[in-house]
């Protein structure tokens, strides 16, 4: 992947972010995003930075939404 296309990746993944704390009511723990200090705009950061960032958030998204899961649903074709 480009380092262009992981910072467009990243923005999307900062926008999905803001849309699931507006859904929850609650902001989601992103702090090992936030204290790597690389957002989307942070256009000087290297192609590795923004990669370990797109990670990282969406591990944060991923982890707290998995923690509102009480019961997997067996997935089945109709």
């Amino acid at each position: 992947m480009k380092k262009q296309e992981l910072i467009h990746l990243h923005g999307l993944l900062a926008e999905v972010s803001a849309d699931v704390e507006a859904h929850l009511g609650s902001e989601l723990d992103l702090s090992t995003y936030e204290e790597m200090g690389v957002r989307p705009t942070s256009i000087h950061k290297s192609k590795t930075d923004h990669k370990t960032a797109v990670f990282a958030l969406a591990r944060g998204i991923t982890d707290d939404m998995s923690e509102d899961v009480e019961e997997r649903v067996p997935a089945a074709a109709d």
